[in-house]
């Protein structure tokens, strides 16, 4: 493979960065605040089978789905027409753990190379500074704004989660998201600091807004999505299993991004009681988690004074949910997390878990396939079916597999099931 190209000062003036979809949402107000900085970005909304062809043209098919999906649908914009390829770069993110998501960066760069766009640069998004870019650069301003924009998009997806399955008019709920990232956006662009100074307020008028959404009481079948964050997340990934749910009468419940994101920093203090290291590391993530904490209660007392719905679980909720089943050093991929947040949705009262995996995906089988059978004896009514995801998995037998959990959610709906 030939040498890295960077990202230089230059090239933030007039490039255009491409981002892999996702969270749509979430992903909506990030950007708003990365071009806050300066930085023109664009999110991906090709997908469909052309994407997946792409993938499976530049990317060993042994390689983990969410790779090639999100690799298929770089290559496949870029070939596409509708980008000058030479002022267009592409952003990654790059965990650094034992997950091949760390690898992901190197096969994109190698597959580009394959096609012929070897020259396109290819920016890594890390927390360690694994890579450099000149011309980019994740201020602790930056940081912060990001992470405030993840938390209302958190928000914002709890409460459309809660509400959308009632509503009277089909839509409301995901205009209504719509909205207020519309109005979080211009907010931000207008003054960098009023998604923060106006916190309290946005919250306390989002739930209202949800709350106020016409709707008819109904008895509905609750249902839970965790496993491999880009597959729980992505609807071109999970062939759209969200609105499937959603048709077959169901209450969707998934667990917000920014659970994921402490859980990864939750790590560096785990890892340091557990193995050693620097105290003043330990100490400064500390920090930043009680924080995060804060935040998160005031989110919860805005939310709850703002209507009758819910509001996300906290992490330190979550944690204390995993009661044993898991040991914390249990951490590639989503590790103990995965696990925790079954016990959080089961106590919860969605006992109907669906947990999503990239076929051979090591780290998911483990924290989420194999520890179903100890989940079932703390939890004997939880109704948790594992889904594979690949290229060659047919949307027909997923969807079986999901109608024969719902058919059993049914058949308990007098007992214990959600």
């Amino acid at each position: 493979m030939g040498e890295r190209v960077e990202f230089t000062k230059e090239m933030k003036r007039d490039y255009t960065i491409l981002i892999p979809n996702m969270l749509p949402v979430h992903l909506k107000l990030v950007k708003s605040a990365f071009e806050l900085h300066g930085y023109h970005m664009e999110l991906l909304q090709n997908e469909g089978p052309e994407v997946v062809e792409a993938g499976l043209r530049y990317v060993h098919n042994d390689t983990c789905y969410p790779a090639l999906l999100c690799i298929g649908q770089f290559i496949d914009a870029l070939q596409s027409g509708r980008y000058d390829v030479h002022r267009t770069a592409l952003i990654i993110t790059q965990t650094g753990g034992g997950c091949r998501a760390s690898n992901y960066i190197y096969l994109l760069r190698k597959a580009l190379e394959k096609a012929g766009l070897g020259f396109v640069p290819v920016i890594s998004l890390n927390p360690a500074g694994l890579e450099k870019n000149s011309g980019f650069r994740i201020t602790p301003t930056l940081l912060l704004q990001a992470m405030m924009m993840i938390l209302y998009a958190d928000v914002l997806m709890c409460l459309k989660n809660q509400v959308e399955p009632y509503e009277n008019q089909a839509g409301d709920c995901a205009r209504l998201v719509d909205v207020w990232a519309d109005r979080l956006t211009e907010q931000f662009r207008r003054n960098p600091r009023a998604a923060a100074l106006r916190f309290r307020g946005n919250l306390r008028q989002i739930a209202r807004d949800f709350d106020a959404v016409p709707y008819t009481p109904a008895e509905k079948i609750r249902v839970g999505i965790v496993g491999e964050i880009y597959v729980k997340y992505s609807g071109m990934a999970n062939n759209h299993l969200e609105q499937f749910l959603l048709e077959q009468g169901c209450e969707v419940n998934v667990p917000g991004l920014m659970g994921f994101l402490l859980n990864a920093l939750d790590h560096n203090i785990d890892d340091i009681d557990l193995y050693g290291g620097s105290r003043l590391k330990q100490g400064l993530c500390r920090l930043v988690m009680r924080f995060v904490d804060g935040v998160e209660r005031t989110i919860s007392r805005c939310v709850r004074k703002g209507g009758r719905l819910n509001p996300p679980t906290p992490y330190r909720v979550t944690r204390k949910e995993l009661g044993g089943v898991l040991g914390v050093g249990c951490k590639m991929g989503e590790g103990w997390l995965l696990t925790a947040e079954m016990c959080e949705l089961i106590d919860s009262g969605v006992t109907n878990i669906v947990c999503v995996q990239p076929f051979g995906c090591l780290p998911n089988h483990i924290a989420g396939k194999g520890t179903i059978r100890a989940l079932r004896e703390k939890y004997p009514g939880a109704n948790i079916v594992p889904i594979d995801y690949d290229p060659g998995a047919t949307r027909v037998n997923q969807e079986n597999r999901l109608k024969l959990m719902l058919s059993v959610a049914r058949e308990e709906r007098g007992g214990v099931a959600g």
